[in-house]
């Protein structure tokens, strides 16, 4: 899972040293009705209504081929498939890695699932504890050996080996591990093809079959991750594969340097009839890495880039030139599915009170913190605990600060006078500015807050990551930024709410909840298996903890794509919060 800019010094992932699934990611929503009153949103044009968008969401639609599509981005954690935890890596992977099935990349269906080297999206059976996939026939690696089965299973396996492969996703881990008999990885792996691992099974070339330790209904979306990958066990180099991953996609990585950056060109070995996805316009793709966002925003504004790989956004110091008619016209504004939310942990007094929390809750005055955060066009308002790109979710209105509802929820908690309590926030201007401007809003009530800001670095792997920490600490509240790996609900919920989720490393059940009518909802949203039935259930688990007073949503970030000056088939692709490279071409 994933947090925000807070963990890194441009928006991106952590470690999965802190914990299986500490991260960000950035689901993009193209909601229509962003700019209702009901949102806390102006009026603000989305990808919809953008004047340039093209055709059906597409901006500058074109099929010429040809060029080279100019890339910028920050830092880059690792080229290595099983090894990434950046949306934004995970976009430029598209290019030169495949997985089973991946995202569409139809406009207005870049959520959507669709098959890439398998035939079809999977089988599940045994209650969604087993899944079973057909590859294409004719997908080759850049080598021009056919991808089998176990090529598959060999990649997944990489992900078992924490020791040599580090950093990446382990859904894989969690979902197919078994914990009396743990996995090593490939590079422990005894048997004579390195392929041990008991729950993935590959009956012939062209089948895979996985089977799970419990029901998954998301598993297709743990599939389109980069970590699911085939890696010909010939070419593995264990940790330094990133150096030169084998390309199982349209282009094979040329050159890759930390200053120089990284450079593509077309793999003759990949078949345009075998991927209903990638269009593999340009005839080259250079990326410059590591570049500030202000460079990014310049090499745009000066035509020496085409897209800005990262997600962030323009830099704050470009926002005032985008009024400029001809840049508007360049701009996409989207909200990104990252929550800024306040959680409340339980274990801390008075927050162990319901009503103590039910008093921070209505307090809180979203306005104040979309202005500390300099806006509509930076923040939509919230108050479910939900991303806008997901559909189901409950009911949401935009409460004003209820000041009197406060005061007679702490009356109720036996604090009539008010109370005091540290709130924890990561050492970042605008998080610290957030946290100040509810501090603000607290003290109407006499509820004194002391900001304490930590060290970004450490902030989520170790300071609120870790529960006995937190408890000990004092916190009674944490500013935390949350978005799903995958557009689902149960991936956005499980990780904060379900009591059975919370550890003593990389924690992200912020809130400490433990609640034993969210836990089982949450059971119950697992086992069902009607989609229709599912999505009431998932939405039963989002009124219950909303009722526990927990967690505060406050606002979900929103951040403005800037398109080069050449870039044509441009489509903002909602989970790695860019242009689809996939489909991008140059004039």
């Amino acid at each position: 899972m994933r947090h925000s800019t807070e963990r890194r010094p441009i928006a991106q992932r952590a470690l999965r040293g802190a914990g299986r699934s500490v991260v960000v990611v950035v689901l993009v929503a193209l909601l229509a009705g962003c700019g209702s009153d009901n949102s806390g949103v102006a009026a603000v044009p989305t990808l919809e209504s953008e004047p340039d968008s093209g055709v059906d969401g597409v901006r500058a639609p074109s099929e010429e081929p040809g060029g080279t599509l100019r890339l910028v981005t920050g830092e880059i954690d690792s080229l290595d498939p099983q090894r990434s935890y950046m949306p934004s890596v995970w976009n430029l992977m598209r290019l030169y890695t495949r997985t089973l099935v991946t995202y569409s990349a139809e406009p207005g269906s870049t959520d959507e699932l669709v098959p890439d080297l398998a035939t079809d999206l999977g089988t599940s059976t045994d209650g969604g504890r087993t899944w079973t996939y057909t590859l294409r026939e004719g997908v080759r690696f850049e080598s021009g050996r056919p991808i089998t089965s176990r090529d598959v299973k060999y990649g997944i396996e990489r992900s078992f080996a924490s020791d040599v492969v580090v950093g990446g996703p382990t859904h894989v881990v969690d979902l197919l591990d078994d914990p009396t008999d743990p996995y090593a990885g490939p590079y422990q792996d005894e048997s004579a093809d390195r392929l041990g691992l008991a729950s993935i099974e590959t009956p012939d070339d062209r089948t895979i079959v996985f089977r799970l330790t419990a029901p998954a209904p998301d598993f297709p979306f743990v599939m389109a991750l980069p970590s699911s990958s085939p890696v010909p066990v010939e070419s593995d180099t264990g940790g330094d594969y990133g150096a030169r991953p084998v390309s199982s996609g349209p282009y094979l990585i040329t050159s890759a340097d930390p200053v120089a950056g990284i450079v593509l060109s077309r793999n003759p070995e990949w078949d345009p009839a075998t991927d209903d996805v990638r269009t593999a316009l340009p005839d080259q793709v250079v990326v410059r890495t590591g570049l500030s966002s202000l460079a990014r925003d310049q090499a745009l504004l000066a035509g020496s880039a085409d897209a800005d790989l990262s997600g962030t956004g323009v830099h704050q110091a470009t926002t005032s030139r985008l009024e400029d008619e001809e840049l508007a016209d360049r701009i996409d504004d989207v909200t990104t599915g990252t929550v800024r939310l306040l959680a409340l942990p339980t274990t801390v007094a008075p927050m162990d009170n319901p009503s103590c929390r039910a008093a921070v809750v209505a307090a809180v005055d979203r306005s104040a913190v979309q202005q500390a955060l300099s806006g509509a066009g930076n923040a939509v308002r919230t108050s479910v605990l939900w991303p806008r790109a997901v559909a189901g979710a409950p009911e949401e209105s935009d409460p004003e600060a209820d000041l009197a509802a406060a005061r007679a929820a702490l009356a109720a908690c036996g604090q009539p006078d008010g109370f005091s309590t540290v709130l924890a926030v990561p050492d970042v201007p605008s998080s610290v500015e957030v946290a100040e401007a509810i501090a603000a809003d607290l003290a109407e009530v006499q509820i004194d807050v002391e900001v304490r800001p930590l060290d970004p670095a450490t902030y989520y792997a170790t300071d609120v990551g870790n529960p006995e920490a937190v408890t000990a600490a004092g916190y009674g509240m944490v500013l935390a930024t949350w978005a799903a790996d995958f557009p689902t609900a149960a991936s956005f919920l499980l990780p904060l709410a379900d009591g059975r989720s919370i550890r003593r490393v990389g924690n992200t059940n912020y809130a400490h909840l433990d609640d034993p009518t969210v836990n089982g909802l949450v059971d119950a949203a697992r086992s069902a298996t009607d989609p229709a039935a599912a999505a009431d259930a998932w939405r039963q688990v989002g009124y219950a903890v909303q009722e526990t007073s927990a967690y505060v949503p406050l606002v979900e970030n929103r951040v403005q794509l800037l398109a080069g000056q050449r870039l044509r088939n441009g489509v903002v692709m909602q989970p790695y919060g860019g242009y689809d490279v996939a489909t991008a071409g140059v004039r």
